[in-house]
């Protein structure tokens, strides 16, 4: 296996000892190096020590859940390093990665968006009746993307061939190709809002992706294809701790770039909805 420890834990986690069991109620944290097809700007690889180091300019409670990173049984295992491989290669590293984890709640630190393709498939293994939630300013729902038929901006595309587009929810949408977006309008839910999950989705197995540009890139400017208009910062958090009562049972923000974020707000913004979903969804 490519695991590889991070270079800091994340803020409150317990570095995990390869040779312990996990728990079945622990949360883990896993960063996914990789940005093999990364199109415009890259660093995405980098994403999940930095995101790590930013967390730790935090505290450790949350004053609007009130509840603390300490009172969780939260394990950080480091990074899988799937840089070399190529996509196909690096889904399936992916997919057998998380399908071996057995636990509550798992948090995925990219990388590109690709490698969500790899954790649908094996938490489907758990979970056959999963449904995914997308924030994302591209579909990413494109046949194949310069040449590829697996690449960032095709992986959505590639899920609802597993699950199906009435299992997919798609939000903050703010630009498409026409072919794209005449065929997203058969998703369970597609708006460029926050709007609600419907109701009937509770109970049912979640997995949350969330890819930094959904917010405007005044709030996340540190990321590869940027697209103005997008949320505020306040308003994806707020959407996350909408989702409360839903079974979130794995999430990943991806497309994080460090070298495009010289202020660190973006890092810092996506450790902070890290330590909001852990506490939320733990």
């Amino acid at each position: 296996m490519l695991l590889k420890p991070a270079k800091k834990p994340f803020l409150s986690a317990r570095e995990w000892e390869k040779d312990k069991e996990i728990k079945q109620d622990s949360t883990i944290i896993c960063g996914i190096l990789y940005e093999k097809t990364e199109s415009f700007r890259d660093g995405a690889s980098m994403a999940p020590d930095v995101i790590r180091d930013f967390s730790h300019s935090l505290e450790s409670f949350s004053i609007i859940l009130e509840r603390d990173l300490e009172e969780i049984e939260l394990l950080d295992v480091g990074n899988l390093d799937v840089r070399d491989l190529e996509p196909a290669d690096m889904t399936n590293e992916v997919e057998n990665f998380v399908e071996s984890l057995k636990c509550r709640f798992l948090l995925l630190l990219g990388g590109e968006h690709t490698i969500t393709l790899g954790a649908i498939k094996g938490m489907i293994r758990r979970f056959p009746d999963l449904h995914l939630v997308s924030l994302d300013s591209h579909p990413d729902f494109r046949q194949s993307y310069e040449g590829r038929d697996l690449s960032h901006a095709t992986v959505m595309r590639r899920i609802a061939d597993i699950i199906g587009l009435e299992r997919m929810v798609f939000l903050g949408l703010r630009t498409a190709t026409p072919e794209e977006w005449r065929e997203l309008k058969k998703a369970l839910l597609l708006s460029s809002s926050p709007a609600p999950l419907p109701s009937r989705l509770k109970g049912k197995p979640l997995y949350l992706s969330i890819d930094i540009d959904v917010l405007d890139p005044s709030c996340a400017p540190g990321t590869g294809n940027p697209e103005p208009g997008g949320w505020t910062f306040k308003e994806l958090l707020d959407f996350v701790f909408s989702l409360k009562g839903y079974n979130i049972v794995g999430m990943d923000i991806v497309e994080v770039s460090p070298p495009l974020d010289p202020s660190g707000i973006t890092s810092v913004s996506s450790a902070k909805i890290a330590r909001e979903a852990i506490l939320l969804f733990s």
